[in-house]
C-alpha cells in the first residue's frame, strides 16, 4: 500500500435499459457522486468518447506545472492557479462506467469494447444466465468488475465497488507527481503504516482532492466547500536543518527546540512559495511511524485569497449538476 500522489473526485455512469432499475440506482447512490443515467447504448457511448480529449488536455496542464517547476517555479502557487482556473470542469469527466450486460440493442461487453480511448475503470452488472461470460471478460482484464443484480445486498456491493475505484489512483496522475518527490520521500509514502495513517488524516479533515509533491515536501489539499490546506511533511533526519533555519529567522529558543524534536513545525517553505508576505508560524506536529521510519506533520490552513474558493468547490458543482434524470 501507498499513498495516493494525487486523487481527486469523478463522474459514474450507469447504462441499463431498465428505466426502474436506474431511478432506483439514482435514489440510492451517494448525494456527493456525480451521476448520470442512460437508457440507450448509443448516447452513453457518445458522451464517454467524447471525454479522453479533455482527459488528455487535463493531464496536460498538469505535466505543464512539472515543466515550469523544472525552470524554477514553484509548485504550491501553481497548483492552487490550475484549480481556481479549471472550476469544477474536472469533476465532470468519468471514472467509473456500470452497464447491464444483458441489454436487446447492444450488450453490456459490446458497449464497453466500443469505449476506445477511455481509460475509466468498467463495471459489468450481470444476471444468473451471464455469469461465465462475466467471469471470462474479468480474466481477460475487460472489466474491473462484476457484480450480479440479483445480489441480496447489491446496493451496498455496488456502492463499495464503486468507491473503491473512484479512490484508485490514476497512473498517469502518479507518474507526474512522482517526477517531483525524492527516493526517499516516496519510500516513506509506500510504508504501509504511514501511508494508512495519511488515508485517515484524509479523511477526518474531508479532503476531496489531494496532490502529494516533493518540494516542498507535503500534501496540498483541497476540501468539499473549496478551501485549501497544507500537510507539512518532515523526515525525522530533516528537523535538525529546520530548526537551525528557524533560529536563523529570530524564532525564540523554545520554538526553535521544539522544531528540533518535531513537537512543531514552521510552514517556512509555503509561505516562501505564496509571497504573501505573511510570517511563517509554528504548528503543532505529530509524528507517523512505521518501524524506523518517522514522519513529522503538522497542517497549516490557506488564507481565502489563495484557496479556489466555494464557487468552484465540488460542493457547489454537485449542487448545480442537475437532478439525476434519466438520459434517452
Amino acid at each position: 500500500m501507498s499513498f495516493a500522489l494525487y486523487r481527486r473526485p469523478g463522474g459514474v455512469v450507469f447504462l441499463d435499459d431498465d428505466p426502474d432499475y436506474l431511478e432506483m440506482l439514482a435514489e440510492v447512490m451517494p448525494l456527493d457522486w456525480y451521476v448520470r443515467l442512460f437508457l440507450r447504448p448509443v448516447a452513453c457511448i457518445e458522451l464517454l468518447l467524447k471525454e479522453p480529449a479533455r482527459w488528455e488536455a487535463d493531464a496536460w496542464r498538469q505535466q505543464e506545472i512539472i515543466n515550469r517547476w523544472r525552470e524554477g517555479a514553484a509548485l504550491i502557487p501553481q497548483i492552487l492557479q490550475y484549480w481556481r482556473e479549471d472550476g469544477t470542469a474536472r469533476f465532470a469527466l468519468t471514472q467509473v462506467c456500470v452497464v447491464d450486460y444483458s441489454m436487446p440493442a447492444m450488450s453490456g461487453l459490446r458497449v464497453l469494447s466500443e469505449l476506445t480511448g477511455w481509460s475509466g475503470a468498467r463495471v459489468l452488472l450481470t444476471g444468473r444466465a451471464d455469469e461465465q461470460l462475466a467471469v471470462s471478460a474479468f480474466n481477460r482484464g475487460l472489466i474491473e468488475q462484476f457484480i450480479p443484480k440479483q445480489s441480496p445486498e447489491i446496493r451496498l456491493r455496488l456502492t463499495d465497488a464503486i468507491q473503491a475505484l473512484l479512490r484508485q489512483p490514476d497512473g498517469r496522475h502518479q507518474q507526474t507527481w512522482r517526477s517531483t518527490l525524492s527516493r526517499e520521500q516516496h519510500a516513506l509514502l509506500c510504508e504501509p503504516m504511514i501511508a494508512q495513517e495519511l488515508e485517515n488524516l484524509a479523511l477526518r479533515q474531508g479532503w476531496i482532492e489531494h496532490v502529494v509533491i516533493g518540494a516542498p515536501f507535503g500534501v496540498l489539499a483541497l476540501d468539499r466547500k473549496g478551501s485549501a490546506s497544507w500537510l507539512q511533511l518532515e523526515p525525522a533526519g530533516k528537523l535538525r536543518e529546520l530548526a537551525e533555519i528557524a533560529e536563523s529567522q529570530g524564532w525564540d529558543a523554545a520554538t526553535v527546540a521544539d522544531v528540533a524534536v518535531g513537537k512543531k513545525l514552521i510552514d517556512l517553505e509555503l509561505q516562501l512559495a505564496l509571497g504573501a508576505g505573511q510570517k511563517p508560524q509554528p504548528r503543532q506536529a505529530f509524528a507517523i511511524s512505521s518501524g524506523e521510519a518517522v514522519l513529522h506533520a503538522a497542517l497549516f490552513s490557506i488564507g481565502e485569497p489563495f484557496s479556489p474558493g466555494f464557487m468552484t468547490s465540488h460542493e457547489r458543482f454537485i449542487a448545480t449538476s442537475g437532478e439525476r434524470q434519466l438520459q434517452d
